[in-house]
Protein backbone atom coordinates (compact mmCIF):
# COMPACT_ATOMS: atom_id res chain seq x y z
CA UNK A 1 0.00 0.00 0.00
CA UNK A 2 1.45 3.06 -0.90
CA UNK A 3 2.54 6.18 1.81
CA UNK A 4 -0.21 9.13 1.32
CA UNK A 5 -2.74 7.71 -0.75
CA UNK A 6 -5.25 5.92 1.44
CA UNK A 7 -6.94 7.11 4.56
CA UNK A 8 -9.51 6.60 6.87
CA UNK A 9 -11.18 9.27 8.34
CA UNK A 10 -12.82 10.26 11.44
CA UNK A 11 -15.27 13.14 12.06
CA UNK A 12 -15.92 14.47 14.95
CA UNK A 13 -18.24 17.23 16.12
CA UNK A 14 -17.01 18.09 19.90
CA UNK A 15 -13.56 19.26 20.51
CA UNK A 16 -13.54 17.98 23.88
CA UNK A 17 -14.38 14.48 22.27
CA UNK A 18 -11.92 15.30 19.99
CA UNK A 19 -9.37 15.90 21.82
CA UNK A 20 -9.72 13.17 24.31
CA UNK A 21 -10.30 10.50 21.23
CA UNK A 22 -7.23 12.13 19.65
CA UNK A 23 -5.43 10.76 23.38
CA UNK A 24 -7.17 7.22 23.38
CA UNK A 25 -6.46 6.60 19.62
CA UNK A 26 -3.00 7.51 20.29
CA UNK A 27 -2.07 5.78 23.32
CA UNK A 28 -3.15 2.45 21.47
CA UNK A 29 -0.35 2.49 19.18
CA UNK A 30 -2.30 4.42 16.19
CA UNK A 31 -0.74 6.95 14.40
CA UNK A 32 -2.68 10.19 13.18
CA UNK A 33 -1.33 11.77 9.50
CA UNK A 34 -3.20 15.36 10.60
CA UNK A 35 -6.55 16.73 12.47
CA UNK A 36 -8.29 19.71 10.89
CA UNK A 37 -10.35 22.10 12.64
CA UNK A 38 -12.67 25.16 11.21
CA UNK A 39 -11.34 27.08 14.41
CA UNK A 40 -8.53 26.91 16.55
CA UNK A 41 -8.64 24.08 19.29
CA UNK A 42 -6.01 24.95 22.53
CA UNK A 43 -3.95 22.12 23.63
CA UNK A 44 -4.74 20.21 20.15
CA UNK A 45 -0.61 20.43 19.23
CA UNK A 46 0.18 18.95 22.61
CA UNK A 47 -2.31 15.91 22.16
CA UNK A 48 -1.14 15.28 18.63
CA UNK A 49 2.53 15.50 19.96
CA UNK A 50 3.58 17.87 18.15
CA UNK A 51 7.22 19.05 18.85
CA UNK A 52 7.53 23.01 18.82
CA UNK A 53 8.37 24.74 16.00
CA UNK A 54 11.81 26.04 14.56
CA UNK A 55 10.58 28.40 12.93
CA UNK A 56 12.11 31.08 15.09
CA UNK A 57 15.68 29.75 14.53
CA UNK A 58 15.48 30.32 10.79
CA UNK A 59 13.67 33.80 11.61
CA UNK A 60 16.85 34.37 13.66
CA UNK A 61 19.47 33.14 10.95
CA UNK A 62 17.59 34.88 7.91
CA UNK A 63 17.34 38.25 10.47
CA UNK A 64 20.96 37.79 11.15
CA UNK A 65 22.04 37.57 7.66
CA UNK A 66 19.98 40.62 6.45
CA UNK A 67 21.38 42.70 9.63
CA UNK A 68 24.95 41.76 8.22
CA UNK A 69 24.35 42.27 4.44
CA UNK A 70 22.78 46.02 5.42
CA UNK A 71 26.16 46.63 7.49
CA UNK A 72 28.32 45.40 5.33
CA UNK A 73 26.85 46.78 2.37
CA UNK A 74 25.98 50.54 3.70
CA UNK A 75 29.96 50.22 4.87
CA UNK A 76 31.34 49.34 1.61
CA UNK A 77 29.52 52.20 -0.08
CA UNK A 78 29.86 54.93 2.11
CA UNK A 79 33.38 54.03 3.56
CA UNK A 80 34.60 51.93 0.46
CA UNK A 81 33.17 52.75 -3.31
CA UNK A 82 31.84 56.45 -2.81
CA UNK A 83 32.57 58.42 0.89
CA UNK A 84 31.11 60.92 0.86
CA UNK A 85 31.22 64.15 3.56
CA UNK A 86 27.40 64.57 4.32
CA UNK A 87 26.91 67.65 7.32
CA UNK A 88 30.54 66.73 8.76
CA UNK A 89 29.45 63.08 9.36
CA UNK A 90 32.30 60.37 9.44
CA UNK A 91 32.08 58.08 5.97
CA UNK A 92 31.17 55.34 8.78
CA UNK A 93 28.54 56.30 10.97
CA UNK A 94 26.93 53.21 12.28
CA UNK A 95 23.70 55.34 13.67
CA UNK A 96 23.35 56.01 10.43
CA UNK A 97 22.86 52.91 9.33
CA UNK A 98 20.14 51.94 11.54
CA UNK A 99 16.82 52.47 9.78
CA UNK A 100 18.29 50.64 6.58
CA UNK A 101 20.04 47.93 8.40
CA UNK A 102 16.49 47.22 10.34
CA UNK A 103 13.97 47.40 6.99
CA UNK A 104 16.44 44.45 5.63
CA UNK A 105 16.80 42.83 8.81
CA UNK A 106 12.65 42.42 8.63
CA UNK A 107 12.70 41.86 4.87
CA UNK A 108 15.15 38.87 4.95
CA UNK A 109 13.37 37.43 7.85
CA UNK A 110 10.01 37.69 6.32
CA UNK A 111 10.92 36.52 3.39
CA UNK A 112 13.00 34.17 4.57
CA UNK A 113 10.64 32.38 6.61
CA UNK A 114 7.73 32.11 4.05
CA UNK A 115 9.99 30.86 1.88
CA UNK A 116 10.99 28.08 4.96
CA UNK A 117 7.74 27.33 5.25
CA UNK A 118 6.44 26.80 1.80
CA UNK A 119 9.77 24.42 1.61
CA UNK A 120 8.91 22.25 4.72
CA UNK A 121 5.22 22.31 4.09
CA UNK A 122 5.45 21.17 0.35
CA UNK A 123 3.41 23.86 -0.36
CA UNK A 124 4.16 23.77 -4.66
CA UNK A 125 2.56 26.23 -6.66
CA UNK A 126 1.14 23.09 -9.18
CA UNK A 127 -0.06 21.22 -6.59
CA UNK A 128 -3.66 21.02 -6.00
CA UNK A 129 -5.32 21.11 -2.75
CA UNK A 130 -6.43 17.51 -1.01
CA UNK A 131 -9.47 18.18 0.94
CA UNK A 132 -10.28 15.39 2.99
CA UNK A 133 -13.84 16.51 3.76
CA UNK A 134 -15.01 19.95 2.94
CA UNK A 135 -17.23 19.90 6.30
CA UNK A 136 -13.61 21.13 8.04
CA UNK A 137 -13.90 24.41 6.82
CA UNK A 138 -17.86 24.80 8.76
CA UNK A 139 -18.70 22.73 11.67
CA UNK A 140 -17.17 19.50 11.91
CA UNK A 141 -13.11 18.20 12.62
CA UNK A 142 -11.89 16.23 11.11
CA UNK A 143 -8.78 13.22 11.62
CA UNK A 144 -7.11 11.99 9.13
CA UNK A 145 -4.90 8.39 9.36
CA UNK A 146 -2.45 6.78 6.90
CA UNK A 147 -3.81 3.18 6.67
CA UNK A 148 0.11 2.57 5.07
CA UNK A 149 1.78 4.22 8.34
CA UNK A 150 0.09 1.91 10.76
CA UNK A 151 0.32 -1.65 11.12
CA UNK A 152 -3.60 -1.84 12.68
CA UNK A 153 -5.76 -3.39 9.95
CA UNK A 154 -8.68 -0.47 8.16
CA UNK A 155 -11.29 -2.34 10.78
CA UNK A 156 -8.85 -2.63 13.64
CA UNK A 157 -8.62 1.36 12.63
CA UNK A 158 -12.15 2.14 12.20
CA UNK A 159 -13.34 0.68 15.76
CA UNK A 160 -11.15 2.58 17.38
CA UNK A 161 -12.01 5.47 15.91
CA UNK A 162 -15.98 4.69 16.57
CA UNK A 163 -15.10 3.52 20.07
CA UNK A 164 -13.31 7.69 20.56
CA UNK A 165 -16.95 8.85 19.55
CA UNK A 166 -16.12 9.63 15.92
CA UNK A 167 -19.76 10.62 14.21
CA UNK A 168 -18.74 9.21 10.96
CA UNK A 169 -15.36 6.74 9.74
CA UNK A 170 -14.91 6.51 5.96
CA UNK A 171 -12.16 5.69 3.72
CA UNK A 172 -10.74 8.25 1.73
CA UNK A 173 -8.27 7.36 -1.09
CA UNK A 174 -6.22 9.45 -3.12
CA UNK A 175 -5.34 7.30 -6.11
CA UNK A 176 -7.66 8.33 -8.38
CA UNK A 177 -7.88 11.32 -11.16
CA UNK A 178 -10.35 12.90 -9.38
CA UNK A 179 -9.23 13.12 -6.34
CA UNK A 180 -5.47 13.99 -7.53
CA UNK A 181 -6.41 16.79 -10.02
CA UNK A 182 -4.05 18.37 -11.87
CA UNK A 183 -3.41 21.93 -10.41
CA UNK A 184 -4.46 23.41 -13.91
CA UNK A 185 -7.50 22.02 -14.20
CA UNK A 186 -8.63 22.96 -10.21
CA UNK A 187 -7.68 26.48 -11.23
CA UNK A 188 -9.95 26.02 -14.22
CA UNK A 189 -12.68 24.50 -12.25
CA UNK A 190 -11.88 27.51 -9.47
CA UNK A 191 -12.83 30.18 -12.38
CA UNK A 192 -15.99 28.10 -13.93
CA UNK A 193 -17.65 26.95 -10.57
CA UNK A 194 -16.60 29.00 -8.14
CA UNK A 195 -14.88 28.17 -5.02
CA UNK A 196 -17.54 26.13 -3.10
CA UNK A 197 -17.59 24.10 -5.97
CA UNK A 198 -14.26 23.29 -6.98
CA UNK A 199 -13.67 22.49 -3.29
CA UNK A 200 -15.67 19.60 -3.67
CA UNK A 201 -13.70 16.84 -3.89
CA UNK A 202 -15.51 13.91 -4.00
CA UNK A 203 -15.45 11.08 -1.34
Amino acid sequence: MKKNKHFLVGVFGDQDELLHGVEDIRAKGVKIHEVFTPYPVHHLEDALGYKRSRMPVAAFLFGATGTTCAISMQTLMSGVDWPMIIGGKPFISLPDFVPITFEMTVLFAAFGMVGTFMVTQNLKPHKAPRLFDLRGTDDKMIMAIDLAKNNLSEEEISKILKDAHAEEVYRKDFADAKNERNFFKYLQDLFINGVTESGRFPR
